[in-house]
């Protein structure tokens, strides 16, 4: 399944990285803890966060990440939304909570 896909199914608000819509996304990880996405997530997997700061789009990129998701209304800092552009990988948000948009995700993807 595409990341643009999952922006229809899910009603989702593309920030930033619009090229990268069309990354192929192959699961999920969940975490606020990047040391943690940084040593356990996969290349293609879509990452579900609240952190906003530019260190994401770091670990995003460093692990071919398909796409970032904001979970509970949150929005990308200004220097994390030019770095998503930079790199082609979608910044995504929505109001859901992390754990209401993991199960939507999982249902959609496995």
């Amino acid at each position: 399944m595409k990341v643009k896909d999952i922006v229809h199914l899910l009603d989702l608000t593309v920030y930033s990285g619009e090229q990268g819509l069309d990354r192929e996304v192959t699961g999920g990880y969940v975490s606020d803890l990047l040391s943690d996405v940084m040593g356990r997530a996969d290349t293609g997997q879509l990452w579900v966060t609240l952190q906003t700061h530019k260190n994401v789009m770091a670990i995003a990129s460093l692990k071919d990440l398909s796409a970032v998701l904001l979970v509970n209304k949150q929005k990308p800092d200004a220097n994390t939304a030019e770095q998503s552009n930079e790199e082609g990988i979608p910044i995504l948000g929505t109001t859901m909570g992390a754990f209401e948009v993991t199960g939507k995700l999982y249902e959609l993807i496995r």
